[in-house]
């Protein structure tokens, strides 16, 4: 009787063991069956790339979008456009040790600082098309569109490339939500008014009709254009004098500008004397790191309570 249950013991022991090998086994050959790699379709047709990308460099000016994404990029050209040797100060905790390897709105970057950062991926756009073969020696390389002003379409385009397009939906949804309930806020408090938004470069002023500033104030918190606004074409943004903003008659005029063009605002004479400054409706914002915060997601959110506060005080 004893030498059978030694027996049974015996047995029962094996076949755990078996059972452990073969579950093992089974776990494995699952692992080895996960795809290392995928196939994406981009302007430079199909291009394979990692299926879990870990070191991604970002040139196409995409940063604030992989952040958005989950994903932190190790070399980025997402700089402060007054800064360029810096990322921007409001997302500098964000991207990390990123590395800065050009700027985004330029043609060619540093190849020395990317092929430091020993990228599996890299992110450009079509703006550095003529790099394009010196950088797919480097890693996989995938070539997006420029997007100009559509900043919604970019970041949806992007998020398709990981599969995280969910992810992009419902940011964009919350951030609409926010805008036109600060835009709701200042409408009550300030009843139904216009709203200019411009850039001062050295005496003059670029206008941010349909772009930047101007989308968040005028589209995205759906505040009111003023009648006499310029028209803009693709990127380039309308540029007027002093006198060509006085015509423009605001009633609110948002400027974003540097410490000397403050300066020099508050000794013009023609300055004082346009209607929005006259009643106290003129809000002037700081061009670092305002003017690189109003083209991006992350800025723009950021930047929605602040003009609330500004325009309602």
């Amino acid at each position: 009787m004893k030498k059978s249950l030694a027996l049974i013991a015996l047995s029962l022991s094996i076949a755990a063991s078996l059972t452990a090998c073969t579950g093992n086994a089974t776990k494995e050959s699952n692992s080895s069956q996960l795809p290392t790699s995928r196939v994406v379709s981009t302007l430079k047709g199909d291009v394979e790339v990692p299926a879990s990308p870990t070191k991604i460099v970002d040139i196409s000016g995409s940063s604030e979008e992989l952040i958005l994404l989950g994903i932190t990029p190790v070399g980025t050209a997402n700089i402060d456009s007054y800064q360029t040797d810096k990322v921007p100060s409001y997302i500098q905790d964000k991207l990390g040790s990123a590395k800065v390897v050009g700027h985004s709105m330029m043609e060619t970057m540093d190849m020395e600082k990317i092929l430091a950062c020993d990228p599996d991926l890299i992110l450009m756009s079509q703006r550095q098309e003529k790099i394009y073969d010196q950088l797919k020696e480097i890693a996989p390389t995938i070539m997006i569109k420029d997007y100009a002003n559509d900043w919604r379409g970019k970041f949806k385009d992007v998020s398709k490339l990981f599969d995280k397009e969910n992810v992009a939906t419902e940011w964009l949804s919350d951030y609409d939500k926010k805008a036109q309930e600060f835009g709701k806020i200042v409408l009550e408090k300030n009843g139904d008014k216009s709203y200019l938004p411009v850039l001062s470069v050295s005496g003059s002023f670029m206008v941010f009709s349909d772009s930047a500033l101007g989308s968040i104030i005028n589209d995205d918190m759906k505040l009111k254009r003023p009648d006499k606004m310029p028209k803009q074409d693709g990127i380039t943004l309308p540029t007027v004098t002093m006198e060509g903003l006085t015509k423009i008659d605001s009633d609110y005029v948002i400027v974003i500008a540097t410490e000397a063009d403050k300066k020099d605002l508050e000794k013009s004479s023609v300055w004082k004397n346009i209607r929005a400054v006259k009643n106290g409706n003129a809000t002037i914002l700081s061009a670092i790191p305002y003017f690189t915060q109003v083209y991006n997601p992350i800025g723009k959110e950021l930047l929605l309570e602040s003009i609330k506060n500004e325009l309602i005080k």
